[in-house]
């Protein structure tokens, strides 16, 4: 046979091209957040079957959930595990907590290629950078992360299991408002550094929250188009650099700062990035599905940015799977509502947002508990109702009732009724869940009024777990949710 003798030239762009379309099959990534703060969740062995259904390959977790773990043991799925905010004090002072923390979450569960869980990243706190938190967390995540570290190499997994170090959108900022500007926070610049440090020197990616919705939602300089990546958008000029979408400005802005703490080419993964459904003006279902659209054509034409032209991030991760009704609603009371399928697996909207997957396929064999809802009973004495309210609304979810939500224009009672529904459900249908004073009234008959959906619980929910949770949320839960449902009593 006889030999092809190529010219050195043709050959080095050949190699140069071929390695360009791996790095940027490789950025064209995508996953999803899986979170589990919810009082009725799908069991997780469902939840795997829809990531497969979908052809999602990427995971990213919020804990180490043994059942979860279980759930993806043999899926074939790239997981990322999360180490909360409320372990950081006692990871970073003590080596031996780190070291008992790795052996019990990871060493039984971390594939070795024949199997397991297909574990990437230990993320070290969630958003622990949050400047609502104050210095709550941060001294402490890249000392956690150290010792992290040290028990991955006594259980020799760092070369499989990468830390990293996950940084909330609002970690980084920029004055005027333009890319060029950027910088961290100088209450958290030090702390930024050693990040980046500890990063650097193992490898490791920076994870990090944009938020185009928190932008838009805080900023009224921002426009629905520059939010939503549409081609309409009047753009925004820095010298001679025009930026056409709010993703683009705030990807650019870190890459000024990470430039400015001497970081210039760190890789960057998206760990989060989403917009809501419900529970504020313009989350809606209609224009998440516009949102994700722009994205992912966006990132499929490897475009990149001006400061980082075709060199898009590394991976991205949809915030998120499902919504969550345990989540602070701190924020706002989208928090509860990020997810791209409904609590119980049903899509809320159309999108190839894990490309070539065509249609969202919805979870299969949902299990519901039976078909009964709690309302308000129209044939008491309803003047006193507000301490039932109050008391539906702490444990409930009542976030679609306010302003904005999907529930906001239910009159009176029928708001009640909802609030009602909630607290019913979340308790498993239990007959007393229904009492309030004997002015609730369990009915057969759906409730349910336009996009107002009055839910069902599931049948295999963690339900045990309510106990704990009712306490936390009644903490947590912003006082205006409760002052709403009074409210509206008189409506």
């Amino acid at each position: 046979m006889s030999s092809i003798n190529l010219p050195p030239l043709f050959i080095s762009v050949f190699i140069i091209s071929l390695f360009s379309s791996l790095h940027f099959s490789a950025a064209l990534a995508i996953g999803v957040n899986w979170g589990t703060a919810a009082s009725h969740p799908l069991p997780p062995a469902q939840v795997v079957q829809l990531l497969k259904a979908n052809n999602v390959n990427k995971v990213k977790l919020f804990d180490t959930d043994p059942v979860v773990l279980q759930a993806l043991s043999g899926s074939s799925i790239y997981v990322t595990v999360g180490i909360s905010n409320s372990m950081l004090r006692s990871l970073n002072s003590s080596l031996k907590a780190a070291v008992s923390w790795v052996h019990d979450n990871l060493t039984r569960f971390v594939s070795d290629g024949s199997g397991g869980v297909r574990i990437e990243f230990i993320a070290v706190g969630d958003d622990s950078f949050l400047q609502s938190y104050g210095e709550q967390f941060y001294p402490f995540v890249v000392g956690a992360a150290a010792n992290i570290q040290t028990a991955l190499t006594k259980f020799n997994l760092a070369d499989r299991v990468k830390v990293v170090i996950p940084c909330s959108f609002d970690a980084f900022q920029s004055e005027s408002g333009l890319p060029s500007k950027g910088k961290f926070r100088p209450d958290v610049n030090k702390t930024m550094s050693e990040v980046l440090t500890f990063l650097s020197k193992h490898g490791s990616p920076l994870f990090v929250t944009i938020s185009p919705f928190m932008s838009y939602h805080q900023n009224k300089n921002v426009s629905l188009d520059f939010a939503l990546l549409q081609e309409t958008a009047r753009p925004r000029n820095d010298s001679y650099r025009s930026y056409r979408n709010s993703f683009d400005l705030s990807y650019d802005t870190l890459v000024t700062a990470l430039s400015t703490a001497g970081f210039p080419h760190m890789d960057i993964v998206i760990g989060q990035i989403g917009w809501p459904t419900d529970g504020a003006a313009n989350a809606t279902p209609s224009i998440a599905q516009a949102f994700l659209k722009g994205l992912m054509d966006h990132l499929d034409k490897i475009s990149g940015t001006p400061l980082r032209p075709r060199d898009p991030p590394l991976e991205t991760y949809i915030f998120s799977l499902l919504d969550e009704d345990q989540r602070s609603t701190a924020a706002g009371n989208f928090e509860r509502h990020w997810g791209i399928f409904t609590f119980d697996g049903q899509a809320k909207y159309q999108i190839d947002f894990v490309h070539g997957s065509g249609k969202l396929v919805n979870a299969q064999n949902v299990q519901y508990l039976s078909s009964r809802w709690c309302v308000v009973n129209n044939n008491k004495d309803l003047s006193n109702i507000s301490a039932q309210v109050v008391e539906a609304c702490s444990a409930g979810d009542c976030s679609t009732l306010l302003p904005g939500g999907s529930c906001s224009n239910l009159s009176w009672p029928g708001n009640i009724s909802y609030a009602f529904n909630s607290y019913y459900q979340q308790h498993d249908q239990r007959a007393d869940s229904c009492a309030f004073g004997g002015l609730g009234l369990i009915t057969t008959v759906d409730p349910s009024v336009e996009n107002c959906r009055f839910v069902i619980g599931l049948r295999d929910s963690l339900s045990s777990s309510l106990c704990r949770s009712s306490l936390l949320h009644w903490i947590i839960s912003p006082v205006v949710t409760i002052l709403f449902c009074l409210l509206r009593v008189t409506w």
